[in-house]
C-alpha cells in the first residue's frame, strides 16, 4: 500500500482558549527576550565605560605611613 503525502489536512486544530494561551505565551516570551537583550547591552556599555575611565585615571601611589612620635617623658 502506498503512503499518502502529508498535506496537513488532518492536523489538530487548537481551541480558542488554547490559541489565546499560546499567543500570550509567545508574546510574553518575546518581551522577556527583549528585556534580557537590553539588560546585556546596558551591562556591556557600562562595563566598557568603567574600563575606559579606569584606564584614564592616574595610578595612585601608596603613601608611606606616618612615623609615630614618642611622648616626652
Amino acid at each position: 500500500m502506498k503512503s499518502l503525502p502529508d498535506t496537513g489536512l488532518f492536523k489538530p486544530v487548537a481551541s480558542r482558549t488554547e490559541a489565546k494561551t499560546d499567543m500570550t505565551s509567545r508574546v510574553a516570551r518575546q518581551i522577556l527576550d527583549l528585556e534580557a537583550k537590553a539588560r546585556v547591552a546596558k551591562t556591556e556599555r557600562l562595563r566598557a565605560a568603567r574600563l575606559a575611565q579606569e584606564a584614564d585615571a592616574p595610578v595612585a601611589v601608596p603613601k608611606k605611613p606616618a612615623q609615630k612620635r614618642q611622648k616626652k617623658a
